[in-house]
């Protein structure tokens, strides 16, 4: 069983309006993925400092991120970064350009898991309805035509309410769109802006919103999660890659 989440940290301010990254750490630690995609995770403008120090995360946590970023300052791309338990082996990791009027991308990486090779992708999409459906379809062409298939996990800050949205619709040819419940705004959340979608061969056998005193006051959002089970079957991906 694998477990993995989505977490947009907002550059680590909280609702008290101060930033407090130990803080954020503290319910990453009460989170307890094995997979973790955080959004906001880097300061917007300037050099795109991380709100997160990387030394600390190494030090005080069993995580170590995924190296999307040139430069020693910055956690992840964009805002997104991946944290891994220091047990997942990193096969290949990848930007993902995408098509928008704000500074927004998505990341991909391919790991290890005891032997089996899946590709996780992380993603915060615009807030603009117009935008988000053509990130998706850019998306899904990158993922599906530039690159050989992998089973797939898709995480992130969507910015999408409704789960009828013709947005999430564009996934439904290839993947299962999980909703794990309300995630904003974190004191008392009415939207479901963060999911997770599954390829085929991944059963989500439980998924929920973490809610943690901590993590009402962390954060705009609350965190998701899910626990996911690899079905060890070729035919799934054989069927899944040909579609």
């Amino acid at each position: 069983m694998l477990k993995i989440g989505s977490y947009n940290i907002q550059k680590a301010i909280g609702l008290d309006a101060r930033r407090k990254p130990e803080r954020t750490l503290k319910v990453i630690q009460e989170l307890n993925c094995d997979i973790l995609a955080l959004q906001e995770a880097d300061k917007r403008f300037g050099p795109r400092e991380s709100t997160l120090n990387r030394d600390h995360i190494l030090e005080q946590t069993d995580y170590h991120p995924v190296p999307f970023s040139n430069g020693s300052s910055s956690l992840g791309w964009h805002g997104n970064a991946i944290l891994l338990r220091k047990k997942i082996g990193i096969l290949d990791f990848r930007k993902i350009e995408l098509p928008t009027l704000e500074p927004r991308g998505a990341v991909a990486v391919d790991l290890d898991i005891d032997g089996t090779p899946i590709r996780v992708a992380a993603m915060h999409l615009s807030l603009v309805g117009h935008f988000r459906k053509k990130q998706i379809t850019s998306l899904m062409h990158q993922l599906h035509e530039d690159l050989d298939y992998l089973p797939t996990v898709l995480i992130g800050d969507l910015n999408e309410w409704r789960d009828s949205a013709r947005s999430l619709k564009l996934f439904e040819e290839r993947y299962e769109v999980t909703t794990p419940g309300r995630s904003f705004p974190s004191p008392m959340p009415v939207g479901s802006l963060d999911r997770i979608i599954t390829s085929p061969e991944f059963k989500v056998r439980k998924a929920g919103v973490h809610k943690s005193k901590t993590a009402r006051i962390a954060s705009d959002h609350l965190p998701v999660w899910a626990h996911l089970e690899l079905e060890q079957s070729s035919q799934l991906a054989t069927q899944a890659s040909s579609r």
